[in-house]
């Protein structure tokens, strides 16, 4: 079984890399798609744990900028005995903030929301209860992968800060 976790801000790609990569193999789920709904990281949470109960892979397409507000999903994956994969959009913010321009109705979200989330974005990291970890790029020719191994939080090129 298995949970992807994407990363990043809106106009990343992220809901585009789904529909590329794993729309014929794993259930999305969005908070974007409950727009009204209340309690909405309560209401993800019970269908994660539904679909990963019935034995579906799951995607969570949500921003996910911080430590803590992955945290729950990952809780949920684990008690669930899945393998958790995390996928980490670099996205310069004015791509973003174009990409954004170009959407229509509720999908486009306020400018400001793209900079508050930019400004919150924590990168992941396998200490967090990730199995693997890939950054994801946006090129013209499409989605760039690789494997991305940060390093632990609090710790620079020379080692722990």
């Amino acid at each position: 079984m298995e949970v992807v976790v994407f990363i990043g801000v809106p106009g990343a790609g992220k809901t585009t890399f789904y529909r590329e990569r794993f729309a014929s193999t794993h259930v999305h789920l969005s908070k974007d798609n409950w727009p009204n709904a209340r309690h909405k990281e309560q209401r993800l949470r019970q269908l994660l744990a539904q679909a990963l109960e019935a034995g579906h892979p799951v995607v969570v397409d949500n921003t996910h900028p911080t430590r803590v507000s992955r945290a729950g999903v990952l809780e949920v994956a684990r008690r669930h005995g899945a393998r958790v994969v995390g996928y980490f959009f670099h996205a310069r913010l004015r791509e973003c903030l174009s990409r954004n321009a170009g959407r229509k109705g509720r999908a486009r979200v306020p400018d400001e929301a793209i900079y508050i989330l930019a400004a919150q974005l924590q990168p992941p990291h396998l200490s967090e209860g990730f199995d693997v970890l890939y950054q994801v790029m946006l090129t013209p020719r499409g989605f760039d992968v690789a494997t991305w191994e940060p390093e632990a939080p609090g710790e620079s090129a020379g080692g722990a800060a």
